[in-house]
């Protein structure tokens, strides 16, 4: 795979996303004003993309979903989502992105996922073609050029890996570069989708310019095979591929009839290069697991670990490492005895213990069709810790079992100082069932925080984990962190650990289901692995910030391209429920009809192929707001907020302050975009994003800027997993649907307001990282039909999260006990608003009785949150008629 080019000045730098970068306006006394947005950065931010379909009935086998004609805030998530989400109070997390310790770092990380991986038939390939020779052509031959397709075939929208916030760029700078609302996009580079992009095994045909690649919208001249770039407009030569009788006859290129293709260099053209076929080389994967927990504890987990293996295939290569104050790392060669090899923890091991380890008798790396046994001998044996010592407290060598976990998955070749010997199929995994923080040996921590050198010990520990990332990175190795139980974990001290190798971060409340869930599915990930990502745009288009799953990428490499001003992007791992936020800008007013954006994701995929994803996507110019603001996909701007926002909020303090950052976004969108109400002070918001408020509503109160989730290491977690998180799953952390049950087992979705909680209904609330099922108290009383509804929200719970990693807990509860208040603190409160309100966005009510509507105003506890609608007007802003 060939590395991306250097980038050149572009006059703006790149770095780590700190509070004081964001483009969020800020809530100081000077209130009104939105600061402009702040020099390019890139920070942390997993992906199912294009606007989720409403439910259908024939999306759900069992149960089924019915959308009313009524306003639907919540709708938008397909039944698949390629995001994960944890399964307990905390969801999983990217790594913490903390302030910049080098200037160019991203805060990113990267999450589950499947990358696309196809299998190659050479019959399908077509034919290689020699290395392009481009030759200058000239701009004034522009009358001669042509369009491959016609203006009108060619899709205005974007491919479903890219989500624009618009579907239309405003002209005029000044309205455009408005940072209450913003321009920008999301991109999932590693996203699988049916069908994928076109494949295409021979060179591409670059620009010699700026490396842009041909594409669909490509002007060609025909007589000569010429092609103009769309990015910087200069002529290039195909080799005369492209010389054709007509422009119909290009249509056989792939890449000149798709906005999405795959450029693919197999494996056994690469040398050195051992094919994923060979099981021997597939990528192992190997458990480091905790030791000093408490026999409840261990009890869940020896569960959740022999129902792993069981789901493992045969072919899987499994390896088993303890750590409690040693390093244990078991010996598949004893069929009938769990045997182990015994390191200390205390320190990194030698050269000399590993060596000794690997080149010795024991077989530390066995695939699961010979081992499964074995596997099951050493849960079984695994025994309580004894000591009494609180949990805490207890000597856990976390860091030194990851090294050792390293060493035996690079195996004998470990010392071999040049050349690659073998590499396997995508990345290798370790797995990292802990139950504490890290208190021994390299990268620990003090058991107290009240040891006097604390501050500087922890400081000293997040360099250790991040290194120690790094170079797990550097050898193909995701490392996921899967935490559970009470005890604090110390999250800001793990987390650079699973960020800088491109793994996850989980905790769960237990052992239990929800963790064997997210252990089976962090195994069966496929993740690419040498990822780039490159973004090119039209020279009228800046790029002002990068949230994501990765690091601006500093590499040298043999591309030179002498005006490639693109920004490449190093991804620790290129898999499906990742996505980077792109906050863009006009740097001038725009005179063109069209700008273009090419984004190219370069990595090697599981099946050892190099491949080279093209996207180009194509968006109109307008001069008027109006049709501008009718483009605007709500759903997506209010994610590209929520992780504008997010990417401040890094404790409880500043996420009070992005609430009031919230508020005066909503009046300065209403002030620039919407209307003055006549004879009044206040403004309307603009009809054609009515939904956004409610939106931006939901993320004030919700688990990401509110007070419901109430540990911080939880809403750590919580907001680094959004920050890297797919639309999908990012949209739902956001704004959380409702589905009510019907008789028969359908659902009816409706708009996520505590005016759902009816006692004769059953609930699901699903909020991304947490599914609630909620039963009326009327229904609860009828066992047969309680009994029934909770069967058939079970059943859409578990489809609604089906592709999710981590998997969302699933809670179900009755109307009055006390866990409902997880449910009720995530709706919307109306019942205090005026009956033609709540109609007006509760249109269900109408189908109540006068004796059904009296009951559910009578359950309501009074309290003071404001509704949506209180909200919006204490802003001195008209809410928005529903849609």
């Amino acid at each position: 795979m060939s590395n991306p080019p250097p980038q050149p000045s572009l006059g703006y730098s790149i770095s780590f996303s700190s509070p004081s970068q964001s483009d969020t306006p800020s809530p100081d006394p000077a209130k009104n004003a939105i600061p402009p947005p702040p020099p390019p950065s890139v920070s942390p931010g997993q992906s199912r993309f294009p606007p989720p379909p409403k439910f259908q009935l024939d999306q759900f086998p069992s149960p089924s979903v019915k959308t009313p004609n009524g306003p639907s805030p919540a709708s938008g998530g397909g039944l698949k989502t390629g995001s994960p989400i944890p399964h307990l109070s905390t969801p999983p997390g990217p790594p913490v992105f903390t302030s910049p310790v080098r200037p160019a770092a991203v805060p990113f990380r990267a999450s589950p996922v499947t990358p696309q991986p196809v299998a190659f038939s050479p019959a399908a390939s077509l034919p290689t073609s020699s290395p392009v020779n481009f030759s200058n052509g000239s701009l004034e031959l522009d009358h001669q050029l042509s369009n491959v397709t016609d203006d009108d075939a060619v899709p205005v929208g974007e491919p479903p890996y890219v989500l624009f916030s618009a579907h239309k760029v405003l002209k005029q700078k000044k309205q455009a570069n408005v940072p209450s609302l913003g321009f920008g996009a999301l991109v999932s580079p590693g996203r699988e989708i049916s069908p994928g992009p076109q494949i295409i095994q021979r060179d591409p045909h670059r620009c010699h310019s700026c490396g842009a690649y041909a594409n669909i919208y490509c002007n060609i001249l025909l007589g000569s095979g010429q092609w103009q770039c769309v990015i910087c407009r200069e002529l290039n030569g195909s080799e005369g591929e492209y010389i054709a009788p007509s422009k119909e006859d290009l249509a056989n290129f792939p890449e000149l009839s798709s906005p999405m293709v795959d450029y693919v260099q197999t494996a056994n053209n690469r040398p050195g290069f051992v094919p994923v076929s060979d099981s021997r080389m597939s990528a192992p994967l190997v458990l480091v697991i905790d030791e000093c927990l408490d026999e409840p504890h261990l009890w869940h987990l020896q569960s959740s670990l022999h129902a792993f293996v069981d789901s493992l295939p045969p072919t899987t290569r499994i390896g088993i490492v303890l750590y409690g104050r040693t390093v244990s790392v078991y010996d598949f060669s004893e069929e009938s005895v769990a045997s182990a090899d015994v390191l200390p923890g205390d320190k990194s091991p030698c050269q000399e213990s590993l060596k000794a380890l690997i080149y010795g008798t024991g077989i530390y790396l066995s695939p699961m069709h010979a081992s499964l046994p074995v596997a099951h001998a050493i849960f079984s044996s695994l025994r309580p810790y004894k000591l009494n010592i609180p949990e805490a407290s207890r000597d856990r060598c976390l860091g030194t079992a990851v090294e050792v976990a390293l060493a035996i998955i690079q195996g004998p070749s470990a010392d071999i100082s040049r050349g690659v010997i073998k590499r396997s199929g995508g990345n290798s995994r370790v797995i990292v069932c802990a139950g504490g923080p890290n208190t021994y040996g390299p990268g620990s921590v003090p058991h107290s925080f009240s040891h006097p050198n604390y501050a500087h010990l922890e400081k000293t520990a997040l360099k250790w984990m991040e290194h120690l990332g790094q170079e797990a990175h550097r050898h193909n190795t995701v490392v996921d962190i899967l935490c559970a139980g009470q005890c604090p974990v110390r999250v800001p001290v793990l987390q650079p650990l699973a960020k800088a190798s491109g793994g996850v971060f989980v905790l769960h409340d237990d052992f239990g289901e929800a963790f064997g869930v997210n252990l089976q599915r962090a195994s069966t990930r496929a993740a690419g692995s040498r990822g780039f990502l490159a973004i090119r745009c039209s020279d009228d288009i800046l790029i002002t910030q990068v949230v994501g799953p990765g690091e601006e990428a500093h590499v040298d490499t043999h591309e030179t391209f002498k005006n490639d001003t693109s920004l490449y992007i190093q991804m620790p791992s290129v898999e499906e429920t990742q996505s980077f936020l792109l906050s863009l800008e006009n740097k001038r007013d725009i005179r063109t009809e069209y700008v273009y954006f090419q984004f190219t994701t370069q990595f090697l995929n599981v099946y050892q192929a190099d491949i080279s994803r093209v996207i180009t996507v194509r968006l109109p110019t307008v001069d008027s707001v109006s049709a501008y603001l009718e483009s605007v996909q709500e759903e997506v701007a209010a994610v590209l907020i929520a992780k504008r926002t997010l990417l401040r909020a890094k404790n409880s303090s500043d996420a009070i302050d992005m609430r009031s950052t919230i508020d005066e976004r909503i009046k300065d969108i209403a002030l620039k975009y919407g209307s003055q109400v006549p004879k009044s002070k206040q403004y309307r918001f603009p009809k054609e994003m009515s939904l956004l408020p409610e939106h931006l509503f939901h993320l004030r109160r919700g688990p990401l800027l509110g007070n419901i989730v109430g540990h911080e290491d939880e809403r750590s977690v919580l907001r680094n997993l959004f920050l890297n998180a797919s639309f999908d799953l990012s949209l739902r952390m956001v704004a959380p649907r409702c589905l009510m049950h019907r008789e028969g087992g359908t659902f009816e979705e409706l708009p996520a307001y505590d005016l759902a909680m009816q006692s004769d209904a059953a609930v699901v609330l699903d909020h991304g990282t947490d599914v609630f099922i909620w039963l009326g108290a009327e229904l609860a009383a009828d066992e047969g039909k309680s009994a029934a509804a909770l069967a058939a929200c079970r059943t859409l719970a578990e489809e609604l999260s089906e592709l999710r990693f981590p998997a969302p807990r699933i809670l179900s509860f009755k109307e009055g006990s006390s866990q409902a208040r997880y449910f009720v603190s995530r709706l919307i409160p109306a019942h205090k608003d005026p009956p033609y309100e709540q109609e007006a966005r509760f249109p269900q009510l109408r189908t109540l009785t006068i004796e059904q509507r009296t009951k559910l105003k009578s359950s309501f506890i009074s309290f003071d949150d404001p509704s949506f609608c209180e909200w919006v007007r204490s802003l001195r802003v008209v809410p928005p008629e529903p849609s």
